[in-house]
């Protein structure tokens, strides 16, 4: 059992005082150790929530860590804590890639969905602003009130990152900070790759959720969506400078829908000036469905390829 004794901690974030929470602890120095952090309150958004793990070695060691984060932090350790009973397993996924790769492994951020909300803080807010009338309120349906992915982006990179540069030994270069998600999570961490080339040098953009609603409310292929997305890269992306950018799919239940869009935006890539292979890549897996077991069964692949 990964979970073994809780004790309680107090922080600050930000400048604001975190509500008492329990620090999860691993049972001992091969597994690492988890912090958790509750009821973070940000400006303009759903209260956030943290699981963060930090390699072994870190509390006995001196030197300082790369750092991931990723989303939907409730699905990647704990299959108690998850909305499906099951996980990433993104600790042992770490520890695999560091074994593989003969690197230290990273901190872990996991920044968790905030419920209900999800939708409006994972859809990146430019592609609602570019939208056409009726596919706003598309949109506006599944988000049931504002959205506010650029004001998560702004807490992420404003609040976030510099705390924990602060509290943690961080090395806090781009090319030492990398962003993963899946599914409205490979969206965000697009977006965030895209507004923030100083700060995020490497994305993992897993079973993106291209058709951005659910995708029997689009065509297949939509030119609206794929001229949105490719309007984004082209007006963001600028050049490689080191940096990293995956994308995958599977091709079962909702991961059926993505191979026509991830097509078209592996069309535009190509004409980027970015090499895939070095400064991108996009695979498919035959067969794999839209859930944790398939990304966990691939994690190890992605961080091989994206931190490496």
């Amino acid at each position: 059992m990964r979970y073994m004794r809780r004790d309680t901690i107090l922080g600050c974030l930000g400048g604001i005082t975190l509500a008492s929470f329990p620090a999860i602890l691993s049972a001992g120095e091969t597994e690492g150790r988890f912090l958790e952090y509750r009821d973070l309150r940000a400006a303009g958004l759903p209260n956030q929530r943290l699981t963060i793990w930090l390699p072994p070695g870190y509390d006995v060691g001196t030197q300082r860590y790369r750092v991931l984060y990723m989303h939907d932090a409730q699905n990647l350790f704990d299959p108690a804590l998850s909305n499906f009973n099951k996980v990433w397993a993104a600790d042992a996924a770490m520890m695999r890639y560091a074994v593989d790769s003969g690197e230290v492994p990273w901190i872990v951020v996991g920044i968790w969905s905030p419920g209900a909300d999800r939708y409006r803080q994972y859809l990146p807010f430019p592609a609602y602003d570019q939208a056409s009338e009726s596919l706003r309120a598309k949109m506006d349906e599944y988000a049931q009130g504002p959205l506010v992915s650029h004001r998560y982006l702004d807490w992420m990179t404003g609040v976030l990152k510099p705390w924990c540069d602060r509290v943690f030994r961080t090395r806090p270069e781009r090319a030492n900070t990398a962003i993963i998600g899946s599914s409205m999570g490979g969206l965000i961490s697009l977006y965030s790759f895209l507004e923030h080339p100083d700060i995020f040098g490497r994305a993992g953009c897993v079973s993106t959720h291209w058709p951005a609603i659910a995708p029997q409310n689009v065509d297949s292929t939509d030119p609206e969506l794929i001229a949105i997305w490719s309007g984004m890269l082209r007006e963001k992306l600028g050049d490689p400078g080191g940096r990293k950018l995956w994308f995958d799919h599977g091709t079962a239940t909702l991961d059926a829908f993505y191979p026509p869009y991830q097509a078209a935006i592996d069309a535009h890539m190509a004409k980027t000036g970015w090499q895939r292979g070095r400064d991108w890549e996009s695979r498919s897996y035959e067969g794999a469905e839209h859930e944790e077991n398939a990304w966990a069964a691939r994690l190890p692949e992605v961080l091989n390829w994206v931190l490496g």
